[in-house]
């Protein structure tokens, strides 16, 4: 049983369908609707996820990302990073919507027989030696139902995770406010760069296309620090932002690449919500529960790979599922194959490298530059890409060259 329809849970189930396994997965809301923004998908999970059938689905949703740009408030280029195919990876990296995503992994997941049952909440589990005894909620009534393996890939605010890390940590917000929306406006530079300007301590806008039907459909992303870390209760994801409140970061700003005045009040809905992450958990699951996706390991979108690292997980978790001869010794090896790498990116992403270069740059040339050689060291732009690169990036060659996954 797979708890949470997102992009995670139901990467899961293709992945364990394709694997010959049964699985059913649950879903709180009452309907799955194309709601949300943009994400990436990085060519790791851009490979799995063809693997599993999807690649011309992508291709006919998707924008094929060629650079992500990093550029000063004025919209002077600091460095471009060749993404995808454009890197010298076999598959491309791919800017989408992820409310069309979802629909597509849905469409993919009901093709194949798998049921997806919505309107149903976990509430809790109990453990032993045959398998889950899972509570869930129904409609008005309470339900009880077994399950060989239990996962938890309900987000960021996991309920499974709860019940099996009660003291497991709370949400720890950045200081970050984030504003997101999607609007149709003029294209920006190629319409297939992640543009990235500014850094978030003084304010950073973020766009990107993302669709193929519609080229004048951009992401964007506004973030500014406006308070100190510490933890936090909790987070509303789709929280109504106020238009006026997040133009005030950005007024004063002479963007060449984009109009952000005319972009976000072309917005319909602009979504307000903080930058958080948790600590790394020591570990995942026990018996036969486990976790994937966000609700294992979620991190700061600042590397266009949490939802990259979802696919992974869900494939990695099919694959041992399929392979090893009992469910509590699969799980193991699920968990001690992917928590350590996401560990390290969630602590990699937590330190915001590549804004303490933007940082740098705006303080030596608050006017603007012609030549960021004038600016930066070419030590200094070498490990500004080689930060991005380590939240963002898996070697191109092992990727290229690795064996498949599938089962």
């Amino acid at each position: 049983m797979i708890v949470g329809g997102g992009i995670g849970g139901l990467s899961t189930a293709l992945s364990l369908h394709a694997a010959g396994l049964d699985c059913v997965v649950v879903e709180a809301a009452r309907s799955l609707r194309p709601l949300g923004v943009g994400i990436n998908l990085q060519p790791h999970a851009v490979r799995e996820l063809t693997e599993l059938g999807l690649g011309g689905a992508l291709a006919e949703l998707g924008v094929e990302t060629a650079f992500m740009t990093f550029a000063d408030r004025h919209g002077n280029v600091i460095l471009a990073l060749p993404r995808g195919r454009a890197a010298g990876y076999r598959w491309p990296q791919y800017s989408v919507h992820r409310g069309e995503l979802q629909l597509a992994l849905l469409a993919a997941v009901e093709e194949r027989g798998v049921p997806v049952r919505t309107g149903v909440r976990f509430e809790d589990l109990a453990q032993d030696g045959d398998g889950v005894r899972v509570t869930l909620r129904e409609g008005g009534r309470v339900v009880e139902e077994r399950a060989d393996v239990l996962v938890g890939a309900d987000g960021v605010q996991s309920a499974v995770r709860a019940r099996l890390w009660p003291q497991g940590g709370p949400l720890l917000w950045s200081g970050i406010r984030m504003w997101r929306g999607v609007a149709e406006g003029e294209p920006i530079m190629d319409g297939a760069t992640v543009l990235v300007g500014g850094s978030n301590r003084a304010g950073k806008f973020v766009t990107y296309h993302i669709s193929a039907r519609n080229p004048r459909l951009i992401n964007w992303v506004a973030e500014v620090k406006v308070g100190d870390p510490g933890a936090v209760p909790g987070a509303d994801w789709y929280r109504e932002g106020r238009l006026a409140e997040v133009l005030a970061h950005f007024s004063s700003w002479k963007y060449r690449p984009a109009d952000i005045h005319a972009l976000l009040s072309a917005t319909d809905r602009i979504l307000e919500y903080p930058m958080v992450d948790r600590d790394p958990l020591p570990q995942w699951g026990r018996g036969r529960v486990t976790l994937l996706g966000d609700a294992a390991h979620p991190m700061y979108p600042i590397g266009s790979n949490g939802g990259s690292q979802a696919v992974l997980d869900a494939r990695v978790l099919a694959r041992c599922l399929a392979t090893y001869d009992d469910q509590e010794s699969a799980l193991a090896a699920y968990e001690e194959e992917r928590r350590p790498a996401t560990s390290e990116l969630v602590l990699a992403h937590r330190a915001l490298p590549v804004d303490e270069t933007v940082t740098l740059v705006t303080e030596r040339a608050p006017g603007g530059f012609t030549e960021i050689g004038d600016v930066l060291a070419e030590e200094e732009l070498a490990a500004m890409a080689g930060a991005q690169r380590r939240i963002s990036d898996a070697d191109v060659r092992a990727l290229n060259e690795r064996e498949s996954w599938s089962v």
